[in-house]
């Protein structure tokens, strides 16, 4: 998939390299999703042809239907069973995305399937949601439902009939346009629900509660009086206050995909996520790599004085992961800039990779330095092919999914970070790895590689120890940020660009409240220091203070 078309590739636990809703889905929902909950057409292919070619099929004509549909409807099946939220046991209730849109020669034979599995499980077991926009005529102002009704026609000519309608707008629904819509997709009118544009996503969910979405699905799958009313009080909290945040941290994400946002997508929610957890307004200024180069000042000055007017004005620098050779000088020009001065900085997986070669070029002395995928004559290999990966095949060969890496300082901000854990399992795409031979040479120098793999030979995190903030990470720290629980590596970055490195380091410790009162009767609070159990700091709550 290409990011400037299709937006960021996103990576499961197990490796599997899916759809960026799929990373919507674990963010809202807090679970770990799987290889087999992403069902694409060509998996579909390869698995009925794979059964056809093994003699599963002798004296049968293979078809889209019944053998495609049904290995579909299996598929779904066998994937609802699979845990994602931490229980035992399957869910009791699997939601299907339908990607695409009706009519769509892609879809065809999912659409197929499900009306077969929609027939074959019952009308208590099946819930359709059908998500249609309903645009509205600037000059007159009518909300249109038309192409709502022709969607909800051609869907019911395919063999589904919506129970539910969830209608995409930029108002609120008027009460004649969801009657209007209930008359004539024959759904009924508490059915019809309206989303429309929000201040910020998590509002979403209170929208849907609002509206008694919940009721509704509960009605359609008789659950009335067995589901639970959604618990969303934190949620509500945590949706409004980010509405209400005023102080600005600013960061600059240098990539080479930025003129499609979604191709950073995750990289976009965790910045959010950990700068309201710090109570700071995000602003991010996307630039784009190849503007910062020397070529783009011939070319183009003025697109390169822009791209680093707002690099000198960032409270901090991300530089994210890619492949390929364009823009990676821009790239390791924002690198060298937050190093020199002292810019909170975090490099991920080629950004982390660039890092290190800047760093070798600048204070090594190595002007030649370089990664042997944009120059494989280098004499001076900083980062390397990895000795496992395929050079004959691309897809899916790469070092994918979540790997442990070991902290070999415990001092080190990383470590801290998280809680000053033996180790971490983060997820990873890559195939180039810094080159094992040459990291004496970078500690010597000053760099550290305060996280490594369990052979100890592949660097997972570097880090300057004299800079205020600069983290480079082989692993992508975004996958597993959640609202409410954010990556330590993005609460680092914001935290130190907003000068609370500190205060987010101290409260990155496992913390214990001791059970005893002290005498205004408030609780002794002790910040303990990971599996060491050594006390760092006592704080006592008086009353709307806090003393250290």
């Amino acid at each position: 998939m290409s990011p400037i078309e299709h937006g960021e590739v996103y990576v499961l636990d197990d490796g599997g390299e899916v759809d960026l809703d799929l990373g919507n889905y674990e963010r809202f929902m807090d679970i770990k999703l799987t290889s087999e909950n992403n069902i694409t057409t060509g998996k579909v292919y390869k698995h009925v042809l794979e059964k056809e070619r093994r003699g599963d099929y002798l004296g049968k004509t293979v078809q889209v239907v019944p053998h495609i549909t049904d290995a579909i409807q299996k598929w779904i099946e066998r994937a609802a069973r699979i845990p994602v939220d931490g229980q035992s046991g399957p869910a009791d209730v699997c939601v299907i995305e339908l990607g695409g849109t009706i009519g769509d020669i892609e879809s065809m034979p999912f659409i197929e399937a499900l009306g077969q599995f929609s027939y074959r499980v019952g009308t208590d077991n099946f819930c359709l949601i059908h998500v249609s926009l309903v645009p509205v005529l600037n000059v007159v102002g009518e909300q249109k439902t038309k192409p709502t009704q022709h969607s909800v026609r051609d869907l019911r000519g395919l063999g589904l009939s919506p129970n539910i309608l969830a209608c995409r707008s930029t108002k609120p629904l008027e009460d004649n346009v969801k009657a209007k819509l209930s008359q004539f997709c024959h759904v009924p009118m508490e059915n019809v629900v309206t989303l429309y544009d929000c201040p910020n996503i998590w509002h979403i969910p209170l929208l849907l509660k609002e509206q008694k979405a919940h009721e509704a699905i509960f009605r359609v799958l008789n659950l009335e009086g067995v589901a639970k009313e959604p618990a969303l009080e934190e949620w509500s909290l945590m949706a409004k206050m980010t509405d209400k945040l005023h102080v600005p941290v600013r960061i600059a994400v240098v990539g080479k995909y930025t003129e499609l946002l979604d191709s950073y997508l995750s990289i976009h929610k965790a910045l959010l996520h950990a700068s309201v957890a710090r109570r700071k307004k995000l602003i991010i200024d996307w630039i784009s790599a190849s503007d910062l180069e020397q070529g783009a000042k011939k070319e183009n000055p003025d697109a390169y004085k822009a791209a680093w007017k707002l690099l000198k004005g960032a409270d901090g620098v991300l530089v994210p992961g890619g492949f390929g050779s364009r823009g990676v000088e821009g790239k390791m020009l924002a690198a060298k800039y937050a190093r020199e001065n002292r810019i909170p900085y975090l490099g991920i997986c080629l950004g982390m990779q660039l890092a290190v070669i800047e760093y070798a070029r600048t204070i090594l002395g190595l002007a030649d330095a370089n990664s042997t995928e944009l120059d494989p004559n280098t004499k001076n290999p900083c980062v390397i092919f990895m000795p496992e990966g395929s050079k004959t095949h691309m897809g899916g060969t790469m070092r994918l999914g979540s790997r442990r890496t070991y902290f070999h300082s415990k001092d080190s901000k990383s470590a801290r970070l998280y809680g000053n854990k033996s180790f971490v399992d983060e997820r990873h795409r890559h195939r180039y790895e810094v080159n094992p031979a040459m990291v004496p040479r970078f500690e010597s120098s000053g760099l550290t590689f305060t996280g490594k793999d369990e052979t100890g030979q592949r660097m997972e995190i570097i880090e300057l120890p004299n800079h205020p903030f600069y983290v480079g990470a082989q692993f992508h720290p975004e996958y597993k940020s959640r609202p409410g629980k954010p990556s330590p590596l993005f609460l680092g970055l914001i935290g130190a660009a907003s000068g609370e490195l500190d205060t987010v380091l101290l409260q990155s410790y496992q913390e214990t409240v001791v059970p005893r009162s002290l005498p205004n009767g408030k609780l002794e609070r002790v910040y303990w220091k990971g599996a060491a159990k050594k006390p760092v700091s006592v704080v006592y709550s008086l009353c709307d203070r806090v003393y250290s």
